[in-house]
């Protein structure tokens, strides 16, 4: 059906942006959302009202609270395509990263809803469940799962293809309610086929446990979705995949301190440092930083600002400390790394500058991490004196063909 749908309301063409798409299918997505969370709501709640079936009547305003966590993630992607402006020079996109917050918080509180829905009827009792309309209530769980996997499904495939964090927590609101619906079907079943006692109220302690298995679902989602607004760490495929196509580029020896900011789909910034050979010519090596940056942003559909760090490759002495110093940092800490090397003379005798790449779990301090290599490199490189800018980071791996 959503396909059908998209093919009616939605012309792609390979001319338009992929912002554009993105927001046309998270529109389909939400209006189809809200219509069939609505039909479900209807239904489930004159069921839920004349069998006296308190979980199916819970579970008719988890749909309805579904609707609304559709309008939001609706206007969540309608906001999100907006083009940047003076406010907003980097576009809207993490709105959609909020909406998906809102849809994971209707989560959590419809859960605290059935969960004292729940706890209600067990400690103050109530009317006998199913006690009539037992067919045609069963009828409407068992169709209501069926729309729920379908809209997972449908949601999972698109969040999947956009990497929409708001679909995703859709698409998890929609599996979890068709394991709730169907824990209440069982119930009324079990109930029905075992003539089970009144006192025993398992319609009541089946939305009780429902409520809690949504808690947790909304709790697993509000994690999902505040990562990017937190600022998670990038994916580390696409790093190296940043990595591995700067350095395809003939006069590009390395790369490190690679930065990705995101600031919603579509606007993706990635900053990173290429070396270069210090003889090079510089309107060259400019050309070459020009074509690696726009082929960057082609590729992976960001932004890309790469600041080239001429090394001198071709000086036996300063190959030679390097190697050195290269030696102590490992001595030091295994882990460690080292870029930008440079050398410089001074009255004592040299002065060796480079950057430290040192792993975020580290549980050595900068400056007592800092000593120990200014320690071994004066006991290891006569008259040597470091002066280093330590980085916490994923320390890069030197790969064959580097420069030093």
């Amino acid at each position: 059906m959503i396909t059908i749908l998209a093919k009616i309301f939605i012309h792609e063409s390979e001319s338009d942006p992929p912002e554009r798409t993105r927001s046309a299918y998270g529109v389909l997505s939400g209006c189809f959302g809200i219509a069939l969370n609505l039909l479900l709501f209807g239904f489930k709640l004159a069921f839920g009202l004349i069998a006296h079936a308190v979980s199916l009547t819970a579970d008719a305003f988890n749909n309805l609270g579904d609707a609304g966590s559709s309008v939001i993630s609706l206007f969540g992607f309608r906001l999100a395509s907006k083009k940047p402006d003076r406010d907003h020079p980097y576009g809207h996109g993490r709105i959609e990263y909020l909406a998906g917050l809102f849809v994971s918080i209707a989560i959590l509180l419809m859960g605290w809803s059935l969960l004292r829905n729940a706890l209600s009827v067990i400690l103050h009792g109530g009317a006998q469940a199913y006690a009539t309309h037992f067919v045609p209530s069963v009828i409407v769980m068992a169709v209501s799962i069926a729309v729920k996997l379908y809209m997972f499904s449908y949601n999972r495939a698109l969040a999947k293809r956009f990497d929409s964090p708001s679909l995703k927590a859709v698409s998890f609101d929609s599996v979890s309610d068709a394991i709730a619906t169907g824990t209440v079907l069982v119930c009324a079943i079990v109930s029905r086929v075992f003539s089970l006692p009144e006192w025993l109220k398992l319609d009541a302690w089946c939305g009780l446990v429902v409520s809690l298995f949504i808690l947790y679902t909304g709790l697993k989602s509000i994690r999902e979705t505040t990562a990017p607004l937190l600022g998670k760490r990038p994916d580390p495929a696409f790093v190296e995949a940043i990595k591995a196509t700067t350095l395809s580029f003939e006069g590009i020896g390395g790369v490190h301190d690679v930065i990705v900011h995101d600031y919603g789909p579509g606007r993706v910034f990635v900053s990173l440092h290429a070396e270069v050979p210090e003889t090079a010519n510089l309107r060259e090596i400019h050309e070459v930083i020009d074509n690696a940056e726009k082929y960057l942003s082609e590729r992976f559909h960001c932004t890309a600002t790469i600041h080239a760090d001429p090394i001198l490759t071709d000086d036996p002495e300063t190959n030679r400390l390097h190697t050195l110093t290269e030696d102590v940092i490992r001595a030091v800490d295994e882990r460690l790394t080292i870029h930008d090397f440079r050398v410089t003379p001074n009255p004592m005798g040299k002065t060796l500058l480079f950057d430290v790449a040192i792993p975020y779990d580290d549980p050595q301090s900068d400056d007592a991490l800092k000593a120990s290599i200014e320690r071994e490199i004066a006991s290891h490189i006569d008259g040597a004196a470091a002066v280093m800018t330590l980085d916490r980071t994923e320390p890069q791996e030197k790969k064959e063909g580097e420069c030093p």
